[in-house]
C-alpha cells in the first residue's frame, strides 16, 4: 500500500501506540516474573524458586521492569495529550448521559468507555506506585519513609493494579485488534522499500 493510504495523524498515533505497546509488554512480562518469582525466602525453603534465573539475572529483570515502566508512562502521557480532546468530549457525553439524563450513548459506547476508564484508573495506580519505588529506597535495612502508605501497601497497590491493568489492556487490544492489524499492515507497506520493475519491463 502507498504512503497516502495512512494519514499523518494515523501515522503519529501508530508510532505512539507502538511505543506504548512495546514498553507495556516489557513492563508486564517483567512484572509477571516478579509476581511468580518473589525474592523472599531461602533456597529449598519457603521460596523454592529463590535465585532461579530465567533468561536474565534478577537485576536485569528489575532494570527491564523499571525502564520499561518509565517508557510506558512517557508514551501514555503523549498518547493522552494527543487524545485529550476526545477525553474531554467523552467526559461531557458521560455527564449528559449518566448525570443529567441526556445524551444518546449506546451500550457498546458505555462498555468501551467503562473499559477505557478501568485502563486509565489501573494505569494511574500502577504508575504512581511505580514512581514511588523509583524514588524511595528499599531494602531490608532501610527505614520505611511511610509516604501516605507503608512500603508494603505501596507494593500491594503496584502488584494488583498492575494485574488489573494487564487484564484490561489485553481486553482493550482485543476489541481494537482489527484496527491495529489494518493500520500496522499499511504502515509496514509504507515503510518497506518500494519495488520497482526492472527497466525494459512493463
Amino acid at each position: 500500500m502507498s504512503a497516502q493510504a495512512v494519514s499523518k495523524q494515523t501515522q503519529n498515533n501508530w508510532w505512539i501506540d507502538a511505543a506504548l505497546f512495546i514498553s507495556a509488554v516489557i513492563a508486564a512480562i517483567s512484572g509477571i516474573y516478579f509476581l511468580f518469582l518473589p525474592s523472599g525466602g531461602y533456597q529449598g525453603g519457603r521460596n523454592p524458586w529463590y535465585n532461579v534465573q530465567i533468561l536474565f539475572t534478577r537485576q536485569t529483570w528489575d532494570d527491564l521492569h523499571t525502564w520499561g515502566g518509565v517508557a510506558m508512562i512517557a508514551a501514555a502521557a503523549i498518547h493522552l495529550a494527543i487524545h485529550w480532546s476526545w477525553v474531554t468530549s467523552m467526559a461531557r457525553r458521560t455527564w449528559n448521559a449518566w448525570i443529567t439524563g441526556g445524551g444518546n450513548m449506546s451500550s457498546r459506547g458505555r462498555w468501551n468507555l467503562a473499559l477505557n476508564a478501568l485502563v486509565a484508573a489501573s494505569f494511574l495506580f500502577t504508575a504512581a506506585s511505580g514512581i514511588y519505588f523509583l524514588f524511595v529506597p528499599g531494602g531490608r535495612w532501610t527505614a520505611d519513609p511511610m509516604f501516605l502508605f507503608s512500603r508494603t501497601t505501596w507494593d500491594l497497590i503496584h502488584t494488583w493494579a498492575g494485574v488489573i491493568l494487564i487484564a484490561a489492556a489485553v481486553t482493550h487490544l482485543t476489541i481494537h485488534w482489527k484496527w491495529a492489524v489494518k493500520v500496522t499492515a499499511r504502515m509496514a507497506g509504507m515503510l518497506a522499500p518500494s519495488r520497482q520493475a526492472p527497466s525494459g519491463l512493463s
